[in-house]
């Protein structure tokens, strides 16, 4: 039977193999950053709580860890292997600017020859390829060095992180909120609470983000 202290340590790993902080994983998963803090773990009464369902279902998502890792590392296990896929990366000059020799195709899948690898986890998702920061993004969750992995293969629903092309070359990093037939609404990472309305006609492409590497 798993107790109170093992499942909140299972997060504490979770946090630690990602390397992260507790209120950091939170905010990865689009939580409250306070979610997982050790004061809310037990209540004024001396309650144990215990973190929801939905909680764990979205950082193990955000994470893309599988739930059977999650066991493991409830059971004490943290230097078990993720399984590696390499994939092809794309360095920045300035973010928003594709290298000459490096770039992308109308749908957002790489073309060009000036394409790095780079081994990321094992992501059950087709054609991914990697995004490299230059510059902080919507501090502390994206930082310059982090390595976005993005899948132009995957539908993207209300809520999912994203990065989208614009015809000037711009890339505009954030959640997608609202999406008509004319016109794409994302909240940029930039910004705070910030919004961006983006015509349909000025979208070159708009990939999901995956993972993260931080």
């Amino acid at each position: 039977m798993l107790s109170h202290e093992q499942v909140w340590q299972g997060i504490d790993r979770l946090a630690l193999r990602n390397q992260m902080s507790p209120s950091g994983l939170a905010k990865r998963a689009g939580l409250d950053p306070t979610t997982f803090n050790k004061s809310k773990r037990i209540t004024k009464e001396g309650k144990l709580r215990w973190p929801s369902t939905e909680s764990v279902a979205k950082v193990l998502d955000a994470t893309r860890t599988p739930m059977r890792d999650f066991v493991r590392l409830i059971d004490g296990e943290t230097d078990f292997d993720q399984p590696v896929v390499r994939s092809p990366r794309l360095r920045f000059t300035r973010l928003g600017a594709l290298g000459e020799a490096a770039s992308t195709d109308a749908a957002g899948f790489p073309s060009g020859n000036g394409w790095e690898e780079i081994d990321v986890p094992l992501i059950d998702e087709p054609n991914c390829y990697v995004i490299e920061l230059d510059r902080d993004v919507g501090p502390p969750t994206y930082r310059s060095g982090d390595l976005l992995v993005v899948s132009p293969a995957s539908g993207i629903r209300r809520g999912d992180r994203v990065v989208a092309r614009l015809s000037e070359g711009d890339l505009v990093l954030g959640t997608m909120l609202r999406r008509t037939t004319s016109r794409i609404t994302i909240a940029r990472f930039d910004g705070a609470d910030q919004e961006q309305g983006i015509e349909v006609a000025d979208l070159v492409w708009m990939v999901r983000i995956v993972w993260v590497s931080q």
